[in-house]
């Protein structure tokens, strides 16, 4: 997911324990509804247009994807922490998720870090794409967005 159309940071589902509730696979605490997601290699959406039966794309830590279906969206008043990364190209990605400590993302080899206990330089897994979308296409046009 990313607040932007051209960088995107790997949001984890509920795959990992926590002591007060049972995993659950299914469920991603996606953040902002004005965030985009992949929704097919080559398309975004906003999170506030996902319904059920959508596809969105699944990453793993390797970077190998698989479509994914809804099976529910569900739209909540939460506070919320921007998260702001940086490549080693100089690339950036941000994102805006639930201020939780069980909101997680991920970074190198599987880590799993709770996002309020992120720190600067922090290493987390992000995806850079080759063109901005500003209509959630690909375009090969000037577009900045911040």
């Amino acid at each position: 997911m990313g607040s932007f159309g051209g960088g995107f940071l790997l949001c984890c589902s509920e795959t990992h324990p926590l002591p007060y509730m049972p995993t659950r696979p299914f469920r991603v605490n996606a953040g902002a509804v004005s965030s985009y997601i992949l929704s097919s290699h080559d398309r975004t959406n906003y999170l506030s247009e996902l319904r059920q039966g959508d596809t969105v794309i699944g990453v793993r830590v390797t970077g190998d994807t698989r479509l994914l279906v809804v099976g529910r969206a569900k739209i909540e008043t939460r506070p919320l922490l921007l998260i702001k990364a940086r490549s080693a190209d100089g690339d950036t990605a941000s994102v805006m998720l639930q201020n939780d400590w069980h909101v997680r993302v991920l970074g190198c080899a599987g880590a799993v870090h709770n996002i309020t206990e992120l720190k600067t330089n922090s290493i987390i897994l992000g995806y850079t794409a080759a063109s901005a979308r500003p209509v959630g296409m690909a375009v090969d046009e000037f577009c900045l967005e911040q």
